[in-house]
């Protein structure tokens, strides 16, 4: 049995009517009398459709299958209507409907609006406490960007990713410093960019918490988002 099914050619009407756009594009069209301003008019439309390979396959059907038979049923229907088909490529892993992500990935306008709105809600949650973004390398601090130094920021995010672990003040020089920079700090100098870092972090100093005798620890804080991306350094390899 084929599985190309064409539409039912629909019934005309005794006066054309004309469609006006919704303000949600998930909405059904409405036809109603024409009430569009003069100088604007409907020109064709847009078919969003969310189905990935795996489920049109479930369906015994695949994406070109589709866009096939809806091409047909417009030829039949319409010869004179033009088509473009595009089919919308996301990383995989994506989440979201399916139809939430095709909108996002074609750039339709109400899919980018809503996308930015959660974003700047987001940001508005974030604007209390530490946001340490690994993968812009910056510090917020209750949501302005704080002044730190690379060599600031490579400190914190070296105890960062080593959360929970005591880190003594040798291995932060090893691993920070290398053996032939003119500044490279003894032991006790470690103590020094400690407060300097702990000085920015202002109020929320604490996190970065001094293990007596020993050196520094970055445990879990409630105060504390930490941002990572894609290429963030090894907690084993800095």
């Amino acid at each position: 049995m084929s599985n190309i099914a064409l539409l039912e050619r629909p019934a005309a009407t005794a006066q054309a009517r004309t469609v006006r756009p919704q303000a949600d594009a998930d909405a059904p069209l409405t036809a109603v009398a024409a009430d569009l301003p003069a100088v604007r008019s409907p020109r064709g439309f847009a078919l969003y459709v969310g189905l990935d390979e795996i489920k049109a396959a479930e369906a015994g059907v695949s994406l070109p299958l589709l866009v096939d038979a809806l091409r047909r049923t417009l030829a039949e229907l319409a010869p004179g209507a033009e088509t473009h088909a595009t089919v919308a490529l996301a990383p995989h892993g994506s989440g979201g409907r399916d139809l939430d992500v095709v909108r996002l990935a074609l750039q339709e306008p109400g899919a980018i609006a809503r996308t930015k709105a959660a974003a700047e809600e987001d940001t508005v949650e974030e604007e209390t406490g530490v946001t340490v973004d690994i993968s812009r390398k910056r510090v917020l601090i209750d949501g302005e960007s704080a002044a730190f130094t690379y060599k600031e920021f490579e400190l914190l995010q070296y105890l960062v990713l080593r959360e929970g672990r005591t880190i003594e003040r040798s291995e932060l020089v090893s691993a920070l410093w290398q053996a032939q920079d003119d500044e490279t700090p003894g032991e006790r100098t470690i103590d020094v960019h400690v407060r300097r870092l702990r000085a920015k972090l202002g109020r929320y100093e604490d996190i970065v918490r001094t293990v007596r005798g020993i050196g520094y620890r970055f445990d879990r804080h409630a105060d504390v988002v930490i941002r990572y991306g894609h290429g963030t350094p090894s907690p084993d390899r800095f």
